[in-house]
């Protein structure tokens, strides 16, 4: 066995600090009126704090498990249960073909930017396009995330990188009721990926890169590549336990293989060509399968002019605005050959020498 490293975790909270942590989110005067009730709910919040109450509710894992009697938590077990009825789905040849549209963009109106997105605007243009096309368009907005309340995409914790076995597939990370990590988004999000035949996200560059909306929604899905669809192998997060079943030969199965995607990156300045490279590329690592050459599209709209006008550069750029719709359609075709059983990558059936 390996040498499990340890000593870079803070101290827990004691009692002073965490009433004072508790109650920085009820600064607000208005609740002045109720503060003899919070002070009752931070107690209740501290016992399981204290406690390390992770998971509230849980049942025997049964049947099917490498420990049936391991406690498994109910919203995991849901979670896990909704997804495999959505693979079941999706593979059923006889269902219309599906499509997710990912807007990675943070801004919306409903917040602090007060305009909508050029990337929101992208994303209808193609839900015109694969509608007619005949396909089943789904939209996730990230940029809910900004203006939905309580509403979370927690940040990976990257338990892949202590053994992937410890990864599970859907994470179970969270929810953590005890670390008050709650709201997790990606519960619904996982069933939207597995849901869909094909994908395409839309998105701006930041600073040279994704979004934080988009971002925390990519380190998530790394449980999709390689994750451990059964914890009670691992007994929840027992990095010795995962350590051992890596180390013995693990298959590293790829959830979300064999969907077709596309790609619009969008850009002001910079950024535009790597981003689409860096997707691209960790898509296809996931055994997506890119819908060709028109459907990876990166582009400048407004390149070095105003922000205030960029709305109205879209406007008039024409030619782009039909390069983003042929995303969809290159997209939509790949469906329809995949499903038919007539498109497939070259490396289908072959081995990795160095899976990870």
């Amino acid at each position: 066995m390996t040498q499990i490293r340890k000593g870079q975790a803070p101290a827990a909270l004691d009692r002073d600090q965490f009433r004072l942590q508790f109650h920085c989110s009820f600064e607000d005067p208005a609740f002045g009126k109720v503060r003899a009730a919070l002070d009752q709910v931070e107690q209740v919040a501290w016992e399981n704090y204290d406690a390390g109450r992770k998971a509230p509710r849980t049942h025997p894992a049964g049947p099917g498990h490498a420990d049936p009697t391991y406690e498994l938590s109910d919203e995991w077990r849901a979670t896990r249960d909704r997804l495999r009825q959505a693979e079941k789905v999706q593979k059923d040849p006889a269902t219309p073909s599906r499509i997710l549209l990912i807007n990675g963009a943070a801004r919306n109106d409903g917040s602090c930017p007060g305009e909508m997105s050029k990337s929101w605007r992208m994303v209808q243009w193609l839900k015109e396009t694969l509608q007619a096309e005949g396909l089943d368009v789904h939209i996730l907005d990230l940029s809910h995330l900004i203006s939905g309340y309580d509403l979370h995409i927690h940040p990976c914790k990257g338990c892949v990188s202590t053994a992937m076995p410890l990864c599970h597939w859907p994470c179970s990370c969270y929810p953590n009721y005890a670390m008050r990590q709650t709201n997790d988004w990606m519960a619904e999000i996982y069933e939207e990926w597995v849901s869909a035949h094909g994908i395409i996200i839309v998105t701006p560059v930041y600073w040279y890169q994704a979004p934080s909306p988009l971002k925390l929604m990519i380190d998530r899905l790394v449980c999709a590549d390689g994750g451990n669809p059964d914890p009670t192998s691992t007994h929840g997060k027992k990095a010795e336990e995962a350590k051992a079943l890596e180390l013995a030969g693990w298959p590293y199965p790829k959830h979300l293989a064999g969907r077709a995607y596309g790609l619009v990156v969008h850009g002001d300045v910079a950024g535009a060509e790597s981003l689409r490279r860096n997707l691209s590329d960790w898509l296809s690592w996931m055994g997506l399968i890119p819908a060709g050459t028109q459907a990876l599209l990166d582009r400048f709209v407004g390149y070095y002019e105003s922000y205030a006008e960029s709305h109205e550069k879209l406007d008039g750029a024409a030619a782009f605005q039909e390069e983003v719709r042929n995303v969809g359609r290159a997209v939509a075709a790949a469906i329809g050959r995949i499903r038919s059983g007539q498109l497939h990558m070259g490396d289908e059936g072959l081995n990795p020498p160095r899976p990870k």
